[in-house]
């Protein structure tokens, strides 16, 4: 079933230590914070891989992105669960057999805490 302005989509995700292990290795994004861990045993994630909510969102329908833009509000920590909803802004059909799409999103922790928020824009293949 197609999106339409309006829709939301919800997507949750719990961080794990393992998930800061591997994506420090793609990445490169070595801050001591990502590697050594807190008072409470947490490591700190990496924004970009707390990017990849609304991401995961975008590749659930095909978008290829032309634009992104976040907004990081707050640490995201090992044990986190982050909720990302997705609202979908624009989509309308063009000419060349594809569709635009712009959504805004707005990400949360397990304690109604914002992280994340921003938006994306994109063509629909």
């Amino acid at each position: 079933m197609p999106l339409k302005v309006g829709d939301i989509i919800l997507f949750e995700r719990t961080f794990t230590a393992r998930d800061v292990e591997l994506f420090t290795k793609i990445s490169r994004d070595e801050g001591i914070h990502h590697i050594s861990p807190d008072e409470q045993g947490r490591l700190v994630v990496q924004g970009l891989l707390t990017a990849t909510l609304p991401t995961k969102v975008g590749g659930d329908h095909n978008v290829l992105a032309r634009t992104m833009n976040f907004e990081f509000l707050r640490p995201v920590y090992t044990g986190d669960t982050i909720i990302c909803e997705v609202k979908i802004d624009k989509y309308e059909s063009q000419e060349n057999n594809r569709t635009a799409i712009m959504a805004s999103f707005l990400c949360k922790n397990q304690n109604e805490k914002e992280v994340l928020k921003g938006n994306f824009s994109g063509v629909i293949l």
